[in-house]
């Protein structure tokens, strides 16, 4: 079965208020074995305007990362990011 994927792009506006999405997202990534393949670091916005900070996450299928981005427990999270940041994720399913 295909791995799923978040990829997120972001730009924080508040980076104290930040920890607190980070710290609230973890529970959700915890439950739905989310694995870090990028998680900020050097990059370079080839085409289109870039985002400071460049996520990719893994899950065992896109089934996974749907279940994750849709589940009470991210959206808590993602309701203190949107708050502190600004940015896009998008769910892929992978080769």
């Amino acid at each position: 079965m295909p791995k799923g994927y978040w990829i997120a792009r972001v730009d924080i506006r508040d980076p104290e208020r930040y920890k607190d999405y980070v710290a609230a997202a973890r529970v959700a990534f915890e439950r739905f074995g989310a694995k870090f393949l990028a998680r900020g670091g050097n990059h370079e916005a080839a085409e289109g305007p870039g985002r400071a900070r460049n996520v990719i996450i893994e899950f065992d299928s896109l089934a996974t990362a749907q279940e994750c981005y849709h589940s009470p427990e991210y959206q808590i999270a993602a309701a203190i990011r949107q708050q502190v940041a600004d940015g896009e994720i998008v769910l892929v399913e992978g080769a």
